[in-house]
């Protein structure tokens, strides 16, 4: 017979140090804040930022090779602004490594936080489930379970069939 609070069980949520939406967890299973502090767990606002905004979202260059070194003393405004459900920072900063990063990649300057950015990121990911499919390949009448759903444009092989075609 099983105790309460048995060597090797989860440590109850009250101890965590971190709120939930501050984890992971809130990645792969986003809840809101009022079924979190339901389910006992804690839950921390953001705090307001009030950052001093040195340039508009709309003041961006658009072209990585337009963009002086000046940018590096320039706080931001996030494209959001805050209205999102990513912790909006509202603000950001490019550092050097980075601006040079995106001009060797040739790539334009950000207009979202990190924290939407992240948060984008998230939301292109698979979502953590498993579908029953068949293998799409004519001919062949393979089934199984990926995280590709059924009303996604991919086209899914069976693991025998992929291979055959990329080998």
């Amino acid at each position: 017979m099983k105790k309460a609070g048995e060597y090797g069980e989860f440590f109850p949520p009250e101890l965590s140090p971190f709120a939930y939406n501050e984890t992971l967890a809130q990645d792969y299973f986003p809840k809101t804040k009022e079924q979190v502090l339901a389910m006992g767990m804690r839950w921390r606002d953001s705090a307001e930022k009030k950052y001093n905004i040195t340039m508009k979202n709309n003041q961006i260059p658009n072209d990585i090779r337009a963009t002086s070194d000046s940018i590096l003393d320039e706080i931001i405004e996030c494209a959001h602004g805050g209205n999102c459900s990513d912790h909006c920072a509202t603000a950001f900063r490019i550092i050097p490594q980075e601006l040079q990063f995106l001009r060797k990649m040739d790539i334009p300057l950000p207009r979202l936080c990190p924290l939407c950015r992240q948060g984008e990121r998230v939301r292109l990911r698979n979502p953590m489930h498993l579908w029953h499919r068949k293998c799409m390949k004519l001919g062949c009448n393979n089934e199984f379970e990926t995280s590709y759903a059924p009303d996604r444009p991919e086209i899914v092989y069976c693991e025998q069939c992929y291979n055959n075609e990329v080998a």
